[in-house]
């Protein structure tokens, strides 16, 4: 049964923020965690670097170069110096056995950089300028992820190869959270995930529980003969640290890499956005674009004659081919036009001629009927 553990927090001078959870009896095993972020903050603002940061998270760093030599200048000799001094502080037990401890990763959190972190995870953030450039490509990405990714694509994401007589799960889940969404591919006892962190931080996130999971290129001993060097699973020593850092961020651009094979929609979202919505231009209600309507729908495939790509298009021209709409109507429809940016007007005349998103617009829209519809209702 659980017995008695006793929690210390302290505030480090080099790591920040940590507790330590002592146990009531033998052997002793104590927990420390600690947040590579805190670190960081602490050695930006010495080193008198403005950042912003937001709980697990920097939303700005004015020198992320300087930023990222600090993240790396961390060093497993450090981090064993100051877990030693509390353990002697917080279990005296140790004057009794004369006897050190043995530091392993469980729970322990390393900063690999300004941009992303490790512990038993390693994350790659992502950092955009608006919440609307992110919020369309993460929905997309997400979609993306949950649809492609498939059994053998989690393996070769982890650096691992599907074997015949595999027993451990593996398989993706996607979860929504008063946070937000996250989309999990897991494998074993290690997954990789992307979420969306404030709405302006995309994040990939490789974690594991078991470091062995991985390998890597070692020295390794042997029983009865001489040390060889070969591939090996990761040993559990906070020693470790550097190798895994480097195993785990190759595991996200990995995943990167993968995510970048996607066309990027979201230029399309915004577009589609704007144009169908209503909006308020100077006090009057500017009704958007219905690609189901019969008099948008006439009006689009009239701009779309070819012989007013030349000299544009005036509204004398379009009356013959909308003539069940009154001169003060039609007008008011290319002044809505106007408004949704499908058309501009040549200066200092009354002629018009179609933008780039209103020539991709009523593209869409000639494919949406053509393409889609009717076929799919013949």
């Amino acid at each position: 049964m659980p017995g008695l553990h006793y929690y210390f927090d302290f505030i480090d001078a080099e790591l920040g923020l940590i507790y330590v959870r002592v146990p009531t009896w033998a052997p002793f095993r104590l927990q420390i965690y600690c947040n590579g972020h805190s670190r960081l903050a602490r050695r930006l603002t010495v080193e008198g670097v403005s950042f912003t940061a937001e709980d697990s998270a920097f939303l700005r760093i004015d020198d992320w170069d300087r930023a990222q030599e600090l993240a790396d200048s961390f060093s497993p000799k450090t981090l064993h110096r100051i877990l030693d001094c509390y353990a002697t502080l917080c279990c005296p037990i140790l004057d009794t056995f004369k006897q050190s401890y043995h530091w392993s990763l469980m729970q322990v959190r390393f900063l690999l950089a300004a941009i992303r972190q490790a512990s038993r995870q390693d994350a790659t953030d992502i950092i955009f300028r608006s919440k609307t450039t992110l919020a369309p490509l993460y929905e997309q990405l997400t979609r993306h992820s949950v649809l492609t990714v498939k059994a053998e694509t989690i393996a070769t994401f982890l650096g691992r190869k599907l074997s015949p007589n595999l027993v451990q799960e593996i398989g993706n889940q996607f979860s929504t959270r008063i946070e937000g969404t996250c989309i999990k591919h897991r494998f074993g006892k290690s997954s990789i995930k992307m979420y969306d962190k404030f709405g302006i931080i995309l994040r990939i996130e490789t974690t594991t529980n078991d470091v062995s999971f991985f390998k890597h290129y070692r020295k390794v001993e042997h029983r009865n003969a001489p040390a060889t060097m070969g591939f090996a699973p990761v040993k559990k020593s906070i020693y470790s640290l550097d190798a895994l850092a480097g195993i785990l961020f190759a595991c996200n651009r990995r995943y990167l890499a993968h995510l970048s094979a996607l066309d990027d929609c979201s230029d399309g979202i915004r577009l589609l956005n704007r144009v169908t919505r209503t909006r308020k231009v100077d006090g009057k209600t500017v009704k958007g674009i219905d690609f189901f309507s019969p008099t948008d729908g006439t009006l689009l495939r009239a701009l779309q004659n070819p012989r007013f790509n030349i000299a544009g298009v005036r509204r004398a021209d379009l009356a013959p081919l909308l003539d069940k709409l009154s001169p003060s109507t039609l007008s008011r429809h290319i002044r809505r036009l106007r408004h949704l940016g499908l058309i501009k007007r040549v200066a200092r005349t009354y002629r018009y001629y179609l933008t780039r998103a209103g020539r991709a617009v009523i593209a869409a829209a000639s494919q949406l009927t053509e393409y889609a519809i009717i076929p799919a209702l013949a």
